[in-house]
């Protein structure tokens, strides 16, 4: 038997796309309800509102505005130099070292120090001698205290915080720990060193004497402190602020462009 030559597809018609666009039009004119836009409308009374953030429009108290305008002010203006050093602070793993040691020296609290004065009392109602134990070893707080410490040469460190306001309260004293040569270190936040010895805040504490086991340690802490501070005058001499916001900075970096061009351009016609 012979075999017949397979059939070739036939070309398609001139019509069969317009045809193809009928029957798409045809199905979702049929299933116009499976599939129906549903636009969502913000007028007033109808969809609820997207999420914004609406921050920006936000009436905040005005100690939120004060602070924030202040640490702007803080930021634009020039800091003169003794201000602008209680901005370099320890870093996070030497001041926890310098935390952790000083946690060992924290003074009585008032419990502590009634129940003590308590015992006292009662060992002298029944005639007993009066002990004379060891010296306690605490750090040492109060800025006239501290100040007398410094200048009789007995603090051995120095700890300020770098938030006490006003400022003045102890804007000297980093100058007479630097001529006196008592190491001294700047640590944030004040309510931390009021922690430290049972008050809310604290504008700086000393340390007079420790025990023997931790004398290694404030040799540590006192060498690493020494070069950041005591030694390091440039630093220190440094102005602070100047930095203007994201716009002022685009606008001189500009015309700092423009300056250049005009610049090469000089240079090429010569």
């Amino acid at each position: 038997m012979v075999k017949k030559a397979s059939k070739v597809a036939a070309p398609p018609k001139a019509g069969t796309t317009s045809v193809k666009k009928d029957a798409k039009k045809d199905f979702k004119s049929l299933h116009s309800h499976l599939f129906a836009k549903d636009a969502r409308d913000y007028r007033i009374g109808r969809d609820i509102q997207p999420r914004r953030d609406l921050s920006r429009f936000v009436r905040w108290p005005r100690y939120v505005r004060l602070q924030r305008q202040r640490a702007i002010l803080k930021l634009r203006l020039k800091v003169p130099p003794a201000i602008n050093q209680f901005s370099k602070c320890l870093d996070k793993t030497q001041a926890s070292n310098l935390f952790k040691t000083l946690s060992h020296y924290r003074p009585e609290t008032r419990e502590e120090k009634k129940k003590r004065l308590l015992e006292s009392a009662k060992g002298e109602v029944k005639g007993e001698a009066k002990k004379t134990g060891t010296k306690p070893l605490y750090v040492k707080f109060g800025i006239n205290h501290i100040t007398t410490l410094i200048e009789q040469k007995k603090a051995k460190l120095v700890v300020i915080a770098h938030d006490v306001d006003p400022i003045e309260l102890v804007v000297w004293l980093p100058s007479l720990c630097r001529k006196m040569d008592v190491p001294y270190c700047i640590v944030k936040s004040k309510a931390r060193l009021g922690q430290l010895i049972h008050k809310k805040t604290a504008t700086a504490v000393a340390v007079t004497e420790v025990r023997k086991e931790d004398q290694s340690k404030l040799d540590q802490i006192v060498a690493a402190v020494r070069p950041l501070y005591n030694e390091n005058v440039t630093d220190m001499k440094k102005w602070g602020g100047g930095i203007m916001g994201v716009k002022s900075q685009a606008v001189t970096r500009k015309r700092e462009r423009a300056a250049a061009r005009e610049a090469t351009k000089s240079s090429k016609a010569v």
